[in-house]
């Protein structure tokens, strides 16, 4: 049986011996992830709110299946995770991808949005995270893999409820590794949050927007090296895992020099944001109801604001 090692210097089967959930799978990093670990021959398990997009994706990726679920419902991740059993006979990774955003000033928000925020990013892990250990101890083994971000470690204004998300979603790993750790399981059960600054996937097109402005994040990085860094942490895993630009130097800085940082971050994000960014009007985005738009990996927002700044012609 072949095999690699990870951090642990502790042998995993290879790629194509493991069965691998991932949520928000029906696009951004989460079809991207899909589809490089369908390369490599991985079992999958899909599971997204669009239905039509996840069965194509298992289509094109083979040996997979699709399972429609709202992460934020816990009986319907539990049915994810029946399903795997059912179909796989177990997972030995489950990454939580899924996630929404609403921007824009913190009391003009609707509440609700607000709400479905937290029960998407984070009680969405909390869910995916409980079926997974649970699964994980009683096989003895698995990788359990948190998207949260940047700015669960730097806040960043207009972002508030995301924010608090990302927050939990990094203690919350922070937490589940000192359980292993006590409890002599960190050799065979790890759990990896991986922080990405922002990337130019759908994440812009689905996000529910209040600013007044079109959503104009900066600095804007390609999405492939965060999904490399996925990647990565299925076959070696590790506690966290900053990538994009300037995410390492800005949790530095963060740590380092909290208040000034807090106050630099706040004047670019305000000025690049509710200042210099074209109006435009309100949106829930896909909060509550999915949309049809942003069905790829990429979303085409940096190619955008080149163009228009005369980088593309």
């Amino acid at each position: 049986m072949s095999a690699v090692m990870n951090s642990s210097n502790r042998t995993q089967p290879a790629l194509s011996e493991r069965t691998i959930v991932i949520t928000g799978a029906s696009s951004g990093f989460g079809k991207g992830v899909a589809r490089r670990l369908a390369e490599q021959g991985a079992k999958l398990v899909l599971v997204a709110r669009r239905t039509d997009l996840i069965e194509a994706l298992a289509s094109e990726c083979g040996n997979a299946i699709a399972v429609t679920a709202d992460v934020g419902n816990a009986n319907e991740v539990e049915r994810v995770s029946n399903a795997a059993l059912v179909q796989f006979g177990g997972y030995d990774v489950w990454i939580n991808d899924a996630g929404v955003a609403a921007l824009g000033y913190f009391d003009e928000i609707p509440l609700e949005d607000h709400h479905r925020v937290v029960q998407t990013n984070l009680l969405g892990v909390i869910n995916g995270s409980h079926c997974a250990l649970h699964e994980f101890r009683r096989q003895g083994h698995g990788t359990l893999i948190n998207i949260a971000s940047v700015l669960g470690k730097v806040p960043a204004p207009y972002y508030a409820s995301y924010v608090a998300t990302k927050f939990g979603v990094v203690g919350l790993g922070a937490a589940l590794r000192q359980e292993l750790r006590a409890s002599g399981e960190n050799e065979s059960i790890h759990v990896c949050t991986v922080m990405p600054g922002a990337a130019d996937t759908t994440f812009f097109v689905h996000a529910a927007n209040y600013t007044g402005h079109r959503l104009q994040p900066y600095p804007l990085d390609d999405p492939e090296p965060v999904i490399e860094a996925i990647v990565s942490a299925v076959e070696a895993p590790r506690d966290e895992i900053a990538v994009g630009t300037g995410t390492s130097t800005a949790i530095l800085s963060h740590n380092l020099a909290p208040a000034l940082t807090d106050i630099a971050n706040g004047v670019v994000t305000h000025q690049n944001q509710m200042e210099q960014a074209p109006e435009q009007l309100p949106t829930p985005g896909s909060l509550h109801q999915p949309q049809d738009a942003g069905r790829g990996v990429h979303g085409g927002l940096k190619e955008q604001l080149a163009r228009e700044q005369g980088g593309v012609h």
